[in-house]
């Protein structure tokens, strides 16, 4: 369950972790459990809405630690359940262009249009976790890469986990 990647427009990170594919689709797919872990800390996902079906709504707000919110809202592409979730934030729900998305001040990630999936593979010991991020150019990869992509996004997986694994 590959993704055709494009090397100047496309971001990635691959890690294999402990808990299953079905622990990581249920934190991926409930809005009380993907607010615990979505961004890092000492950032805080303080809203999250969730319509589980293909041009369906995905809505995060963000809050940074000086408590200035940033809303983001996308829809699902694709969802096949402990394998695949897709969305992007260049789509509205019901598969809308996305409009008004200028940056907030001192914030770039709304300009950031991507598509991004999250690929999971049962593994002998836990799962392969793939994370794509897919840009419309070189200059949008180039700005969420320096933005700390590959940071970012493995604290992120890692917060993940401890949640999955402190719910057990």
């Amino acid at each position: 369950m590959t993704i055709e990647i494009n090397p100047e427009l496309d971001l990635i990170l691959e890690r294999e972790v402990d808990v299953s594919p079905e622990e990581i689709w249920h934190a991926w797919t409930t809005p009380e459990h993907l607010k615990q872990w979505f961004c890092p800390l000492p950032w805080k996902t303080v809203e999250c809405e969730m319509d589980l079906t293909p041009g369906g709504r995905f809505h995060t707000v963000m809050q940074s630690p000086e408590g200035q919110q940033f809303p983001n809202t996308g829809c699902y592409l694709e969802l096949i359940p402990n394998k695949k979730l897709s969305w992007t934030n260049a789509l509205e729900p019901g598969f809308r262009p996305a409009k008004g998305l200028e940056p907030s001040p001192g914030h770039e990630c709304a300009e950031l249009l991507m598509t991004a999936s999250i690929v999971l593979e049962a593994t002998a010991t836990g799962t392969r976790y793939t994370a794509y991020a897919l840009h419309t150019s070189p200059a949008s990869k180039q700005r969420h890469e320096a933005m700390g992509f590959q940071q970012g996004w493995s604290m992120v997986l890692d917060q993940l986990v401890a949640v999955i694994k402190q719910s057990r």
